[in-house]
């Protein structure tokens, strides 16, 4: 694509895990190791990056040159969304063949300035955005985001399958929610279970790019648009979110040496 050099979908397979706030996380990550980083919010039906990332309702992107747009700015990283585009109240009664085409323009029509990452933050599923992602971009990795219970896990297996199916690598899995600290007492409990991020990793010979807890603050953070690498830059989930971009960004980095880049298959 035009104006990027990498991209990395993120992706559950299922809803609820905590998807959205590790894209908008881990693209401010990255964006903190001195990376130009963009995220494009996938979810026609129901897009939550603009919440997260701050930007104001009734913002809209600005045209740069016939059936382009320009990215908005959101505490220095480019943006794109659905919700910049309409009414984020009204709901989108729409088909997969309208849905996909909106994603394809929203993917295509984006003049995107010179980024070194795009992150995709994929709706959930393995339905029309998926399909036409495989079709039309080149897409160098994805990062699967699940809690450690196993009804998370059925739903993350089918996403990582999916990404096998048409050649694109697993950078890693991020295991959310994996740990309640009690903000009273100081008690820690996995009240999601223990283990499943390193069991799902080692079925598909991938990696734990790291844990984060269940904790209010995150989502206050998300929720208020200031998410917690902005809010908290020396926090320690901010740490981790810093070292996950790390693993990405040496996983794209040996990619790129190997060979031709990586891309879906039709």
């Amino acid at each position: 694509m035009e104006g990027v050099k990498h991209i990395v979908a993120v992706a559950s397979g299922k809803g609820g895990v905590g998807k959205s706030t590790v894209t908008a996380n881990l693209a401010l990550a990255m964006a903190a190791e001195g990376y130009r980083v963009g995220v494009l919010d996938a979810d026609i039906y129901g897009p939550s990056q603009a919440q997260m990332l701050g930007v104001g309702e009734g913002v809209r992107p600005e045209a740069a040159g016939e059936n382009r747009m320009k990215p908005l700015q959101a505490h220095g990283i480019q943006a794109m969304s659905m919700a910049f585009m309409v009414d984020i109240r009204e709901p989108m009664v729409w088909r997969g063949p309208m849905v996909a085409g909106a994603f394809q323009q929203l993917l295509t029509q984006t003049a995107w300035d010179d980024l070194d990452v795009l992150f995709i933050d994929m709706p959930p599923g393995t339905g029309d955005i998926q399909l036409t992602l495989a079709q039309k971009v080149p897409v160098d990795g994805a990062v699967i985001v699940t809690t450690p219970q196993d009804i998370a896990l059925l739903d993350a297996r089918k996403g990582i399958e999916m990404f096998r199916k048409v050649n694109v690598p697993v950078l890693g899995v991020v295991e959310n929610m994996s740990l309640h600290v009690c903000s009273n007492c100081g008690h820690s409990e996995p009240i999601f279970g223990e283990g499943g991020g390193e069991r799902i990793a080692g079925e598909y010979d991938t990696r734990v790019l790291g844990r984060l807890p269940l904790a209010l603050s995150i989502r206050e953070q998300a929720d208020g648009g200031r998410p917690t690498v902005v809010a908290e830059p020396e926090g320690e989930v901010t740490a981790t979110f810093r070292d996950m971009a790390r693993q990405v960004a040496d996983q794209l980095a040996d990619a790129s040496s190997e060979g031709p880049e990586i891309s879906f298959s039709d």
